[in-house]
């Protein structure tokens, strides 16, 4: 999952930057409308007010993409919050070589004028966390469909998926699990039964214990499709590793390496506990459209329409909102998870 999806010249993240969007092979909440970035603007100066305002605050955006999300919160603060916007400083930290030339050009007059930072290259096996500022500043990091695409570990009764080499050709083999993989399902998730696949997902975990300590007074907030452990043990989400291609899926992870998105739910009880572990504050656990219906709805989800000009613009929108709040849309299969400190 590593190489098929970060290896810098042959990965899916990697070879091109066209898979985004609604013509490519996904699209995140960012391609719908531009008012998920201004509700998060919103809900980012709010943070900021919380912290008392300080002179200055860095948001650490994880996975950023083509920066899309990033453009919008910057120029809704810049109109719309600009006490906010003037202590802040956007670190955009993203391993794809072809994303990150993607970023150039969409946040060029940000970057240009020092608001927004490309940071330095990472990569998604090891955690590490780039920031612009220095290390006590506040820090919100922001998370949004990043952990879904880490590489993690697939378990079922006969142990631990790993792929051999046979008659030149690769092939499924399963040896015993780590003592560390076996106790994740204990806590978090659920045993697998007969036939069943489950992912361990360490590697998250040890990117939320690594994001928690770089936190020493501020906020997580991580959006993305997801379970919690009760739900797996009522018997659903399990099972969940899938490929993307030009917007179909399939359960095959080996149809087309490199070419096709590979994505597993979350598991946000698990999340939260490593939150809770290194001492951070977990907010209840909130669908997206709870979440962004407690943003927009103080001032009619203004936000949204502003730039409306005439009545069919306006029902345009309405409708991209829509796709955003219902359960037909995101809404319901999206958690938000806010952790904080300070």
């Amino acid at each position: 999952m590593q190489i098929c999806l970060y290896d810098p010249t042959a990965g899916y993240y990697s070879r091109n930057a066209e898979q985004f969007g609604k013509a490519g092979d996904f699209y995140t909440s960012s391609d719908v409308h531009a008012v998920f970035g201004r509700l998060l603007a919103r809900q980012f100066d709010e943070m900021w007010q919380a912290l008392d305002r300080p002179p200055e605050i860095e948001i650490l955006e994880l996975g950023p993409g083509r920066g899309l999300f990033a453009r919008d919160v910057l120029d809704w603060s810049n109109k719309k919050f600009p006490d906010f916007f003037s202590a802040l400083t956007y670190t955009l930290q993203e391993s794809s070589p072809a994303l990150r030339n993607k970023l150039q050009d969409t946040l060029e007059n940000h970057l240009a004028s020092g608001k927004a930072v490309i940071s330095g290259e990472t990569s998604e096996e090891r955690p590490t966390i780039h920031r612009s500022l220095a290390p006590g500043t506040p820090l919100i990091v922001f998370a949004n469909e990043f952990f879904d695409a880490l590489p993690m570990e697939i378990l079922r009764t006969a142990g631990k998926l790993h792929l051999a080499l046979e008659n030149n050709r690769l092939c499924e083999i399963w040896l015993p699990p780590l003592d560390k993989e076996l106790e994740f399902l204990d806590r978090y998730s659920v045993h697998p039964e007969a036939g069943e696949r489950l992912e361990v997902p360490i590697l998250a975990q040890n990117w939320v214990e690594q994001i928690a300590r770089s936190v020493t007074r501020g906020f997580l907030l991580i959006i993305d499709y997801g379970y919690t452990r009760s739900e797996q043990l009522a018997g659903r989400h399990r099972g969940t590793l899938m490929a993307y291609r030009h917007h179909s899926s399939s359960p095959d992870p080996y149809q087309a390496p490199g070419e096709q998105d590979l994505t597993a739910h979350v598991n946000f009880t698990a999340l939260a506990a490593a939150c809770e572990q290194a001492g951070l504050q977990v907010e209840k656990l909130l669908t997206q459209s709870q979440f962004l219906m407690g943003i927009g709805e103080s001032n009619q989800f203004a936000d949204a329409f502003e730039d409306c000009r005439v009545p069919q613009e306006r029902a345009k929108v309405a409708l991209q909102l829509k796709h955003l709040v219902t359960p037909v849309g995101m809404g319901e299969n999206f958690q938000v998870l806010i952790a904080r400190r300070g």
